[in-house]
């Protein structure tokens, strides 16, 4: 397949002297020590990988990865079968590296870095052979998306930049090598993504409706439109344009019309006729796997429990097999070589180190290529359980369940005695948690605690009724589901209803503070990193960006151009029912976070000031949507930590030197955290 749509893939102290002292250890500590599992170093888990991100030239002669050079994530390059030979091909000293990808020619990799995480991505290159890089895309408050390549003009490929309109994305042809820019137009139209043939042509085009809906039109060779098909609202989250065959002949389209479950069809552009290719019966199609000279769809995956991967052409089932066979937990696709001979795959073993692994389909061979996180070989991991959690109506909550390693005694996935527990709740929120290794799951389970990650309605990946069953339910339904989850565990003896805290990122951040806000005696304490605290102003402070999606959220969130939609709103956002915040608060931000703006963070711990509530307030001022840099990471982490072992009573690394080279500011509540304001005086801070 030639390309992937680009389109819309762009997505919160009254009782302070019940939890300022160490709480007496818990069973589950106990449990911990007695099977010598010692404390995992937060640098072990969240510093810089080792290495990580293999991704295969195209031509099959070369490994690229993501590794630290200097302490700062960069771009190593090594021919296949001599990984000892890698040396950095990027340079960068500030912002970490974490996106790239061989253009097609196997002669340059290109990868999008920003600048204190704004978020405003630009496209460098790389000369693996000189070490030569470009910035090059030179434009100020800009941000670069890729539309697509080709497996014949390998020197080129397409992009799209908002220089000219910060909303849309203007489509460029781009010299790889030579890094010439050429404009093919001004997207004036305001489509929101585009769909590139072999010749690198825009052949289809998407646009957002005002119902907040989609529209596809098909471009003829002088960009002019035809309307193709069009995706109903309530379709538009989960339908989109997957890809052409190579040929131009075929459209597969990601679909969800007349189906609740995305399947995968194939669409015959010359009869019209369509056909499924692939679909599951309790999952979304999420991945595949395309023959690079034909770009057909070969195989496909799915993200129930676990991870599944199933054969389209039945040629592959073999090497399914030998995978699954050879490698312990699971695995998946992750790149392959033009001839599709050589695939990297991952393998996720759960609980031990993620690796990446080169499969010579021709000789059945697998060699290890890394591990990422060779430091926690000799670290005790806990397992993960799949759970099916039902809400208060009848929904199916797909779960996972992490456990402290000794408190499970016989593998059942349910503690001998009840653990202190973190509800762990993804941002989005149209995301989703998956099974596998998950930093954060074993970071709590080492400590003491069972973690719980709960899909809940308006995750993705289940079907398309469960996404839109979240629709003007922010701080409603999509809370009650977390609610009904806590009593599943309270219920299944896994903790016990007084020693249950919430925390969670971005949409995690805001259903934080929606649980210490308007349910607040039901969690012990709450740990809001770049959440949402106020609707209304979210909504007028969303990056321009994401106008394409503004009809969707006001549809699927609420609407703050009328006054029924502001009260709404209101109603749904934590700030209006701060006086009822019983337990201690954590906030944690980035300072130049473009989704959720820093005064998200700022209002409530405003608002809790003025009402004399505690609260400790992180911010980050060389930081976004989430923290990049490790000795920030380490940092913030080593504070969750210590503020989660006063309220819960689990085990804590003392914080040390975890502050160093981090640019944390602590603007309230130092002294409710154990250690902190000694460690930020003894750092200078």
């Amino acid at each position: 397949m030639t390309s992937r749509s680009s389109a819309r893939r762009t997505a919160l102290w009254l009782a302070l002297a019940a939890c300022t002292a160490l709480v007496p250890a818990t069973a589950a500590v106990a449990a911990a020590q007695d099977t010598g599992a010692g404390l995992i170093p937060r640098a072990d888990l969240f510093g810089n990988p080792d290495k990580t991100a293999a991704q295969i030239s195209p031509d099959g002669k070369w490994i690229a990865y993501i590794a630290p050079k200097d302490g700062v994530l960069n771009v190593w390059v090594a021919p296949v079968g001599d990984l000892g030979a890698a040396k950095p091909v990027t340079s960068a000293t500030e912002r970490p590296i974490r996106q790239m990808f061989w253009a097609n020619n196997s002669a340059v990799i290109l990868y999008l870095n920003d600048k204190g995480g704004d978020e405003n991505f630009l496209l460098y290159s790389a000369d693996p052979a000189t070490g030569e890089n470009k910035l090059i895309t030179d434009f100020p408050n800009t941000r670069v998306i890729p539309f697509g390549g080709s497996e014949t003009r390998v020197d080129e490929i397409v992009i799209g930049m908002n220089n000219r309109d910060p909303k849309w994305f203007d489509p460029y042809l781009l010299n790889t090598r030579t890094g010439e820019l050429t404009k093919i137009a001004d997207n004036t139209t305001e489509f929101d993504g585009y769909l590139i043939d072999e010749d690198l042509k825009l052949r289809f085009a998407t646009k957002a409706t005002a119902d907040g809906g989609r529209e596809v039109f098909k471009l003829d060779d002088k960009l002019q439109p035809t309307l193709f098909t069009t995706i109903p609202f309530e379709d538009a989250q989960t339908t989109d344009l997957a890809g052409l065959t190579n040929d131009g002949k075929t459209l597969y389209i990601l679909e969800t019309r007349g189906r609740d479950k995305a399947a995968y069809t194939a669409t015959n552009l010359e009869t019209g006729e369509t056909t499924t290719v692939a679909e599951n019966d309790k999952a979304d199609i999420q991945g595949d796997i395309t023959d690079p000279a034909t770009g057909k769809i070969l195989a496909y995956a799915t993200h129930y429990l676990k991870t599944e991967w199933t054969a389209v052409d039945p040629a592959l089932q073999p090497d399914f097999d030998f995978l699954t066979a050879n490698l312990p937990g699971q695995w998946t696709f992750a790149g392959q070589s033009r001839d599709n001979n050589l695939w990297i795959v991952v393998n996720d073993p759960v609980t031990a180190s993620v690796n990446y692994q080169l499969y010579d389909r021709a000789q059945k061979k697998l060699t290890k290529l890394f591990d990422v996180r060779p430091a926690l070989a000799d670290d005790t991991l806990a397992p993960m359980y799949g759970v099916e959690i039902k809400s208060r109506d009848g929904l199916t909550l797909p779960s996972f369940l992490t456990l402290p390693a000794g408190a499970d005694a016989n593998g059942d996935g349910k503690p001998d005695t009840p653990v202190p527990m973190v509800l762990n709740v993804h941002g989005g929120p149209w995301a989703q948690d998956t099974y596998g290794y998950d930093p954060e799951a074993q970071w709590l389970a080492n400590r003491g605690y069972a973690v719980l990650q709960v899909n809940y309605r308006g995750s993705t990946g289940y079907g398309k009724a469960f996404i839109n069953a979240a629709d003007r339910e922010w701080g409603g339904k999509m809370h009650e589901d977390l609610l009904d989850a806590v009593k599943w565990a309270i219920a299944e003896g896994v903790t016990s209803e007084d020693k249950v805290a919430i925390y969670g990122g971005s949409y995690g951040g805001y259903a934080t503070m929606v649980g210490m806000t308007m349910t607040p005696t039901t969690f012990a304490c709450g740990v809001d990193i770049v959440g949402v605290t106020n609707l209304n102003t979210f909504m007028n402070t969303i990056p321009p960006y994401w106008d394409s999606f503004r009809a969707q959220l006001y549809k699927r969130v609420g609407d703050p151009t009328t006054e029924d939609g502001k009260a709404f709103l209101a109603s749904r956002s934590p700030i209006t029912h701060i006086a009822d915040i019983q337990r201690p608060l954590l906030v944690a931000q980035g300072a130049n976070d473009p989704r959720v703006n820093k005064d998200e963070s700022d209002q409530i711990v405003k608002a809790m000031k003025e009402k004399g509530l505690p609260v400790t307030y992180l911010l980050y001022p060389d930081e976004g949507h989430g923290f990049a840099k490790p000795a920030n990471r380490i940092s913030s982490y080593a504070a969750y930590e210590g503020f989660l072992s006063q309220c819960l009573g689990g085990r804590a690394q003392p914080i040390g030197d975890d502050l160093k080279g981090s640019s944390l500011q602590v603007l309230e509540g130092a002294e409710h955290v154990e250690g902190l304001k000694e460690a930020i005086e003894a750092m200078g801070k």
